[in-house]
């Protein structure tokens, strides 16, 4: 099997991947029918990164995929510098896939004297020699703007709805914002899900401490009701399992927690597993190992949806309608004739 798909006579699809998590890569090219373009990558003795393609890429379409996990500043610079590989190699288009951005909570300023470290992010990585970039739920669609170029901004929702839908007591399940920020999620979530109830938590951010908020009420109705807690991101879960316990303090039956990227960093897993949410449910936007992984957690597959994504870009075909479902041939390998 090739490591570069054929398109159209002129068009050629290599994905690469960094070292960061090559598993979500090769399941991502098993969706596409192809397989990951081999490449050599190493660290030099002072930590300085080296990457080689290990074969041509010339006039191909070239989709960077790497994962903005631990050790986070590491990985993002490899995928700097594949990127910039990748231009000096003459590839045809160069895009980033990123399925959790890295540093996208750093999207304004808070405090004077601060960066916009989301915004750097982008430029980078069209200073490097991306074309467009590739990610799935930023934690605010805004930041699509910092990027000089096309963003295909992805959404995990169509993966986490299908595993969702039949598992809800829909006539008495309430759908949660954990902030005012989450709330047009939310409310997409409640009326696809058919018009379900939906509350949000207030909740205030102290700028000076990271990872800290704290709830102060529920706006909506939660009480004897099975909620579901719709968010982009578990870090640290402080905040969230504070949300989770006021959903109790205020009657509620049960509580769900849903988001696409579960980095669960420092005490987050302690957190949840003393939490009393009934389920953790997470796409794989970046690795969960197996000593993170609890009974009550559901980790799902993003490979489907990057793979579609791809495919979309990649064929010229619209990435929007994928906000409406996968396409029924991601279910099984799609191979290009």
């Amino acid at each position: 099997m090739s490591a570069v798909l054929e398109g159209t006579p002129d068009k050629r699809l290599a994905l690469v991947t960094g070292r960061a998590y090559p598993e979500q890569a090769t399941e991502t090219a098993h969706y596409l029918g192809t397989e990951v373009l081999p490449t050599t990558a190493y660290d030099f003795a002072n930590g300085e990164m080296y990457v080689r393609y290990t074969e041509p890429i010339r006039g191909a379409d070239v989709f960077i995929m790497q994962a903005h996990t631990q050790p986070i500043n590491k990985w993002i610079m490899e995928q700097l510098i594949m990127i910039d590989a990748a231009k000096r190699a003459s590839a045809r288009s160069i895009t980033v896939v990123a399925p959790f951005f890295g540093y996208s909570r750093q999207d304004k300023k808070h405090l004077g004297r601060e960066p916009i470290t989301a915004k750097l992010m982008f430029t980078l990585m069209r200073a490097a020699g991306a074309d467009r970039v590739m990610t799935v739920d930023l934690h605010a669609a805004q930041e699509q703007g910092f990027f000089n170029g096309p963003v295909d901004h992805l959404t995990a929702m169509p993966i986490l709805l299908d595993y969702m839908r039949d598992r809800l007591p829909l006539d008495n399940t309430t759908i949660v914002s954990p902030d005012a920020g989450r709330i047009k999620v939310s409310e997409q979530w409640a009326a696809k899900l058919g018009g379900l109830p939906l509350a949000f938590i207030h909740k205030t951010r102290d700028t000076t401490r990271p990872n800290h908020a704290e709830a102060h009420g529920i706006i909506g109705e939660v009480k004897d009701r099975d909620c579901v807690v719709i968010d982009d991101m578990i870090d640290t879960a402080g905040t969230i399992c504070e949300a989770v316990r006021t959903l109790h303090d205020h009657g509620a039956k049960s509580v769900t927690l849903v988001a696409t990227h579960g980095l669960l960093s420092g005490p987050a897993v302690e957190r949840l597993k003393d939490s009393g949410v009934k389920e953790i449910v997470l796409t794989d936007t970046v690795p969960i190992p197996e000593e993170k992984r609890l009974p009550n957690m559901t980790v799902l597959s993003a490979a489907p949806l990057l793979a579609a994504g791809i495919r979309s870009v990649f064929e010229s075909r619209s990435v929007s309608n994928l906000l409406n479902g996968l396409p029924e041939d991601m279910h099984t390998r799609h191979i290009y004739a």
